[in-house]
């Protein structure tokens, strides 16, 4: 079966440039990728995992990756970092919606406890430890959002109950390094 011309256009009824097909009128919506991750404590301490891949192979990051299809954002951040950081996690609130425009991302990023302390290095990490607030590599951090994420978690300190943060003040996520 051949597929009809593709075309940008803005489709009737619509506001903006899509993809659509000239042929059957097919509208291909393209739509934000949604990240998921924790920042994952034990006794206090922060995991990090330093990346295998790319982008920013060699930093360091919280277990985070793609939601996948038919799976809760909770799921989907416990499914990261079992496969990041061999981890299974109690997660107990979401720490903050981060918008990432100039790629298309929303990261939510919840605060999680590494059930029984027991963690060890996955498919996607060159190596992981967890590290005090003051020893954490800041210099080698991957992404912004990290940070942003390792900060707002810091601020919550023992709290029960929070509204997510957003983006810190003047950061709107269009960074470029």
């Amino acid at each position: 079966m051949a597929a009809g011309p593709i075309v940008r256009q803005v489709p009737e009824g619509d506001n903006r440039e899509r993809l659509v097909c000239t042929d059957c009128g097919f509208i291909n919506y393209e739509n934000p990728k949604v990240v998921v991750g924790a920042v994952c404590t034990w006794e206090n301490r922060v995991l990090l995992c330093r990346r295998a891949i790319n982008p920013r192979r060699g930093l360091w990051t919280i277990p985070a990756g793609f939601m996948e299809l038919n799976e809760t954002a909770e799921a989907g951040a416990a499914r990261e970092a079992k496969e990041e950081a061999c981890a299974d996690i109690d997660i107990d609130g979401l720490i903050g919606v981060y918008t990432i425009p100039r790629i298309s991302q929303v990261q939510l990023i919840y605060r999680a406890e590494i059930r029984n302390g027991a963690f060890g290095v996955g498919e996607e990490t060159l190596e992981l430890d967890l590290f005090d607030w003051d020893a954490i590599p800041w210099d080698e951090i991957a992404f912004p959002s990290v940070k942003w994420a390792l900060d707002h978690w810091r601020e919550l300190g023992d709290a029960d109950v929070w509204p997510p943060f957003s983006n810190p003040p003047g950061e709107d996520g269009n960074y470029h390094r």
